[in-house]
């Protein structure tokens, strides 16, 4: 048996990689997904029953299909092996498809059972009693059924009209056309099959092909009691505010900047200036790229209302990448066990859903090329525009250039093209990367929404099972970017208020969170806003609660350089250079530890550390976290630890030079300014982008920065994944990220100048000489300070109080340095150590003679003790000037 079900196997791939091959070709299909055996058996029966229907084969095989065919379906088994094809050719190319799969299915039997029931009734409704040949030459046993016992309860017209209007039921369901598309759905047939542009309108006057379809009229909400409000409040939220992904703040009718018409403003009448016809009510203006679309067709001798020319449909679109269906994220091959007997799931993948269908060209696209037609030949530029990449933001035109034309006549017209195209944020690249082209990029009046989820589904993010790797959005070309966080291997996100930052750290999280276990990755969060990343509290890859006090987040830093220390001394230990390496070696059983020690070696997880506010961190503690910052930017990469830093203040006293140079990758979101562009990506560029989404990603390695539309999740989403992870592990924090280091209690009267009167007791002790100058001049501080200092000294038993104009006397010797500066600190002292001189009682230190024959001498040289202010003389009077 299993060596027939492996043939029978094997020829059904065989058959079903040939289908999959014919027409648009179906790749990246998981082996596990394949229902060809299933198809194989649909695909055979079907032959057979053509062979025996259409052919007339004889035979007591062929009797006997013959007998079961047309009993069952009458005459209607000649066209049975049409739906058992289809059934056959949909499990071949969309097995997955298991909801569409089903209706197609349930839509095919339905129509079979009203067609057999209406040629029963066409054939002249044979009763049993006249025999199975005018049942087979009829509806069969199924038309049988189906017409006769309808026929005694009403008149046998009424069930015909009644199977006939079932049998256009199931067209319906099999072509999944409500009843209120019906007229779109013939209307769109009626212009395939006539080769006209969906959309057509014959009315010369009518130029609606050129707006966007009016949104459907949302329907009115019934008003709520005070009970039923109430009890909608306690229950949980199904939607949030963050689940919307473009937001207006200009309230009105379809306000929106980046889709709404310029409206022309009226002239004032003057003696050269005319004044412009009111338009009538429910037609607008044309726009600048309208009017130019209009008068090159002119030029071409063409009505100007006529659709848009073949010049204009003949520039080639780029292709777009289709929507990918919502099927499951396949697993990966290879999965860390958890510790324990825990049974652990990713999220589905239909917790996040699809975005916004892309679309390849659309009739703005054509009248932006015929704008800047316009400019090149009204300028005198040879150059054309060749073809054009329609993303979800922007859409990029690619202008190549004739014989011996510069590049510079072209770049020289941004102000010119961004006035015929109506639009201010026009970005041109020369060239292309990779392409002898220039790129103009101008945004979309209709932008698209890219979904995570779509992202996580591409074949791009199904090649890697890497749990590192996240989603980041479409480029300009319509194609899905996917990076991996252990490549880049630190990225530094900025960008204004506003302009996506966040909403990009929360798609990263969450493709994490979708794409690798508590045991691949464990993370930590900081976020000094504290409401950002407020809905991962409780994932089980924390490793500490989310931190929102400064302070704690750079305690939380100096832990993971500790971390790294570690997992270095672990690398350099065994002989691996890498963390990947290492965790292969652990879980193959090469890495054990010394017989005598009683620790067990586990794989390390990689460690991603997400800052989502560097500015407060820089404010509270610049020194530290900046030290931390450098230190774990560049050693961290083998270790496994990864570092993302976001900010909405690019300046240099944030993102300093140190932290830019051991960050290479990079993700500029709209910035305020094209100083705030160079901070982040070294060049211009980022102050052009029109915000939500809208960035500039410039991996490792990479040589220019590439247009992107970041992936969007809403906070629904978010939460479903959240509450999935939650409900199969609880968080397990460890207690040694941030706790505080104890710190000894200073005395108030020291305050903040702890550094400083620790130098000046260092250098008073250690050159036996106390002088306020000379404090002054060491030091390098100001006359009050540095009295104060001498004061602080005395009431510590440093220096003795003041002689005049004579150096004070140094009570410390610099053997008890190290004692006095304890002391001072309010460390306890040393096992073993003496006090001090103030503490000493007199005495106790014994009679030395060294120290009574320097104690008697006289200085040599008598400085000025500028505390006393007598009238001493000094090298400055004794000039005699």
């Amino acid at each position: 048996m299993r060596a027939v079900r492996g043939a029978w196997l094997g020829i059904a791939h065989v058959a079903g990689n040939a289908v999959r091959a014919v027409g648009h070709r179906v790749e990246g299909l998981d082996p596990d997904d394949r229902r060809d055996g299933r198809a194989l058996a649909f695909l055979l029966l079907a032959v057979l029953v053509a062979a025996v229907q259409w052919w007339s084969l004889s035979g007591w095989f062929a009797r006997g299909v013959q007998a079961v065919a047309a009993g069952t379906f009458g005459s209607i088994a000649l066209v049975l092996p049409f739906a058992l094809l289809i059934i056959a050719v949909r499990l071949m190319r969309m097995p997955t498809a298991t909801g569409a799969n089903n209706r197609v299915t349930i839509g095919l039997a339905v129509l079979t059972v009203a067609s057999c029931g209406v040629a029963h009734l066409a054939l002249g409704a044979p009763t049993i009693s006249a025999g199975v040949e005018r049942l087979w030459a009829a509806g069969g046993m199924i038309g049988f059924l189906a017409a006769s016992p309808l026929s005694q309860i009403i008149t046998p017209a009424g069930t015909l009209v009644l199977l006939l209007a079932l049998a256009f039921v199931s067209i319906l369901i099999i072509t999944a056309t409500p009843f209120g598309r019906i007229p779109a759905r013939l209307r769109a047939l009626y212009e395939h099959l006539t080769g006209q542009q969906p959309g057509h309108r014959p009315d010369e006057h009518d130029r609606s092909y050129l707006d966007d379809p009016a949104p459907a009229k949302p329907a009115r909400k019934k008003r709520l009691g005070r009970k039923e409000r109430a009890a909608a409040r306690a229950e949980d939220l199904d939607e949030y505010d963050g689940d919307e992904a473009f937001e207006r703040a200009l309230l009105g009718d379809d306000a929106d900047p980046a889709t709404a018409d310029i409206p022309a403003v009226p002239a004032r009448p003057g003696p050269s200036t005319p004044q412009q016809p009111s338009l009538p009510p429910g037609v607008r203006r044309p726009t600048q790229a309208e009017k130019a679309a209009a008068q090159l067709r002119s030029d071409q001798g063409l009505d100007v209302d006529s659709r848009p020319t073949e010049a204009l449909t003949a520039v080639r679109s780029t292709p777009v990448a289709p929507q990918i269906p919502p099927t499951p994220i396949p697993q990966r091959s290879e999965q860390l066990q958890l510790s324990g007997d825990v049974t652990y799931t990713l999220p589905a993948s239909d917790f996040l859903t699809p975005g916004t269908p892309p679309k390849e060209r659309s009739a703005a696209n054509e009248a932006v090329v015929a704008a800047l037609t316009k400019v090149l030949t009204d300028f005198g530029v040879d150059a054309e525009v060749t073809g054009f990449s329609r993303g979800p933001t922007v859409t990029r035109y690619e202008i190549e250039l004739g014989s011996g034309t510069k590049v510079e006549r072209v770049t020289a017209l941004s102000k010119n093209i961004a006035y015929a195209v109506a639009s201010a944020d026009v970005r041109i690249l020369s060239p292309i990367p990779g392409k002898s082209a220039i790129g103009i990029e101008i945004p979309n009046t209709d932008r698209e929404t890219v979904s995570l989820g779509d992202v996580l589904r591409s074949g791009n993010a199904r090649k890697t099972d890497h749990p590192m790797v996240m989603g980041v959005g479409k480029d300009v070309e319509g194609g899905f970017v996917v990076a991996n966080l252990a490549r880049m291997p630190h990225l530094l996100v900025a960008g204004a208020t506003g302009a996506g930052k966040s909403s990009f750290v929360n798609s990263m999280i969450t493709s994490i969170l979708m794409r690798s276990t508590p045991d691949e990755v464990r993370m930590v969060m900081v976020d000094p806003k504290r409401v950002e990343l407020t809905a991962y509290e409780g994932v089980p890859h924390l490793i500490t609660p989310i931190i929102t006090n400064p302070k704690k987040a750079a305690e939380a830093l100096q832990w993971v350089v500790r971390e790294m220390d570690a997992r270095y001394d672990d690398l350099s230990t065994y002989g691996y250079k890498h963390i990947d390496d290492f965790n292969k070696a652990v879980r193959a059983g090469k890495v054990t530890p010394p017989p005598d020690s009683r620790r067990t070696i586990k794989p390390y997880p990689y460690l991603l550390v997400i800052v989502d506010e560097l500015a407060d961190l820089m404010m509270v503690a610049p020194r530290d976290v900046e030290d931390s910052i450098v230190r774990i930017t560049q050693l961290a990469r083998a270790a496994g630890i990864h570092l993302v830093l976001a900010t909405q203040r690019p300046s240099v006293d944030v993102v300093t030079g140190l932290i830019k140079a051991n960050v290479p990758s990079r993700m500029a979101f709209a910035t305020s300014s094209v100083t705030d562009s160079r901070v982040v990506l070294d060049q211009a560029g980022a102050e052009k982008l029109i915000g939500q989404g809208d960035a500039l990603f410039l991996p490792m390695g990479a040589s220019k920065p590439m247009r992107v539309q970041g992936a969007w999740v809403t906070e629904s989403e978010i939460h479903r994944v959240v509450e999935h992870v939650k409900g199969q592990l609880q968080a397990v924090y460890r207690d040694d990220v941030t706790v505080q280091a104890e710190k000894k209690q200073i005395d108030e009267e020291i305050g903040d100048d702890l550094e400083v009167l620790l130098q000046a007791a260092e250098l008073v002790i250690n050159t036996q000489f106390g002088s306020t100058s000379m404090l002054q001049r060491k030091l390098r501080v100001g006359f009050a300070k540095a009295g104060r200092l001498m004061d602080l000294l005395e009431s510590r038993g440093v220096v003795g109080p003041s002689e005049g104009s004579k150096a004070r006397d140094v009570l410390a010797k610099p053997d008890d340095l190290a004692a006095t500066l304890a002391a001072i600190r309010g460390d306890e002292p040393a096992a073993g150590g003496g006090a001090t001189a103030a503490t000493a009682p007199d005495g106790d230190w014994g009679s030395d003679a060294v120290e009574a024959d320097l104690d008697g001498r006289t200085q040599a040289i008598d400085y000025h003790d500028d505390a006393d202010g007598g009238d001493a003389e000094d090298a400055w009077h004794l000039t005699g000037r």
